[in-house]
């Protein structure tokens, strides 16, 4: 995991960003750059004789400083698209307790009000077109039934559901297009 091995990343600003291990490798496991140094001294690829991860670090880096490697500038020239879906599209959003299977197997995050059970997050225009308000079950791809919420930041003919949570998995890709309609009101019998 994660958790065992320090490492090195280049964050969206372009800084370099280290860090440590939290904790020691369980076992007798190490922690990834120590096991490709190994199969590539097996392999006999030159390069790979690192002693430590300040090793790695340094020879990835060079002095470089990396900032200036990064840009999202283009020279092309763009120009206006215009793009009617066709119908509902879904955005989807990973809860912050559902990222990892660390988060996910904690039941005290499981608990907290960020871990609540998705919901089919839409405008007052969407929901006025399918007959439903805030808290009323919509069914979505005939597979997930989620109750109606209000969110009148998103755009025309858009529904936020949340991913990576048992109820949607069956849903398929975080983005494109889905059904949704009014789901039948369940009545006791």
């Amino acid at each position: 995991p994660f958790t065992e091995t320090a490492g090195t990343f280049v964050n969206t600003e372009g800084r370099v960003q280290s860090f440590h291990a939290a904790v020691n490798p369980l076992g007798e496991s190490r922690p990834g750059w120590k096991v490709l140094r190994v199969l590539g001294t097996m392999l006999g690829k030159p390069g790979t004789g690192y002693d430590s991860i300040d090793e790695v670090r340094a020879d990835c880096l060079r002095g470089r400083d990396v900032s200036s490697l990064l840009s999202n500038r283009t020279q092309v020239e763009l120009s206006p698209v215009s793009f009617d879906p066709p119908g509902i599209q879904r955005i989807a959003d990973v809860p912050i307790y559902f990222a990892d299977p660390l988060v996910r197997g904690s039941v005290a995050l499981r608990k907290t009000p960020d871990a609540q059970p998705p919901r089919a997050w839409m405008n007052a225009k969407l929901m006025a077109r399918l007959g439903v308000s805030a808290g009323q079950p919509v069914l979505v791809e005939g597979a997930a039934r989620l109750p109606a919420a209000l969110d009148d930041r998103l755009p025309d003919e858009c529904v936020r559901i949340a991913a990576a949570h048992p109820s949607t998995a069956q849903l398929g890709p975080m983005f494109g297009t889905v059904s949704l309609k009014k789901a039948a009101v369940e009545r006791a019998a």
